[in-house]
């Protein structure tokens, strides 16, 4: 696949196919198999997490077909009465946004598929929340922004767009998913979702958007994933094209 900028801090190959098909493995015996057995295999799970060099150290069965990733230790906690989106950087009003702001906000519901790079796919997924190009237009980014730097609440996962990709109709700032407000687990009560893009762009617990003069790679980019993930046109696997 084609590399993008390394980080000099940052090392490590992506995610290898013998590490994620064994993760993906075990999860899959974890779904059919039932609580008990999921319990027996935390173990195991744990021992192929502290041999991985990538970054990914959860990796748990989920209902609806999802599988759920993390980079961190444990997910955040966060509450949803306290919760910020922070919005800033080379805008012109810069804003701090709750819930009930984004509530408040125009609502826009979507109904696609959520592609993960490593090649399952959960298809018709419904998903709400504001339109990202909706939100910025609340901030008036400037003229000399030109790209987007996504930050988790997780306090390690950031992600990028270009500010043309962000004005794309298909991208959410999203609060709600199949049919109710996005969990924990689903990287809630706010995240990213980047419908034309692999899963590794829909930025989990989203907390902060700095708008910038020029792409920063995110987490995975520095790690060898491709800036640009559009589904069946760059990394991983799909079974149909944008």
């Amino acid at each position: 696949m084609p590399a993008t900028p390394v980080d000099a801090e940052v090392t490590g190959p992506p995610v290898g196919r013998r590490l994620v098909l064994g993760l993906l493995g075990l999860g899959a015996v974890g779904m059919v198999v039932g609580s008990r057995v999921q319990d027996a295999l935390g173990g195991a799970i744990s021992a192929v997490q502290r041999a991985d060099p990538t970054g990914v150290t959860a990796l748990v069965p989920g209902g609806s077909g999802f599988q759920f990733y993390s980079v961190t230790d444990q997910e955040p906690t966060i509450d949803a009465g306290t919760y910020r989106l922070n919005v800033g950087g080379l805008v012109e009003a810069p804003r701090s946004f709750t819930l009930q702001d984004l509530a408040a906000l125009p609502q826009t519901d979507l109904v696609r598929d959520f592609q993960c790079v490593t090649g399952w796919r959960v298809r018709a997924v419904p998903w709400s929340g504001v339109r990202l190009s909706d939100l910025l237009s609340q901030v008036s980014p400037s003229t000399g922004a030109t790209a987007l730097r996504l930050t988790s609440l997780d306090g390690a996962y950031t992600e990028s767009l270009t500010l043309e990709q962000a004005r794309r109709p298909d991208m959410l700032v999203a609060t709600k998913m199949l049919g109710a407000a996005v969990t924990p687990d689903h990287g809630g009560p706010v995240r990213l979702y980047a419908a034309p893009m692999y899963g590794y762009k829909s930025l989990k617990w989203l907390g902060g958007i700095e708008l910038v003069a020029a792409v920063q790679p995110g987490y995975w980019e520095r790690r060898g994933y491709d800036v640009d993930a559009w589904i069946g046109r760059s990394n991983g696997r799909a079974d149909a094209p944008v």
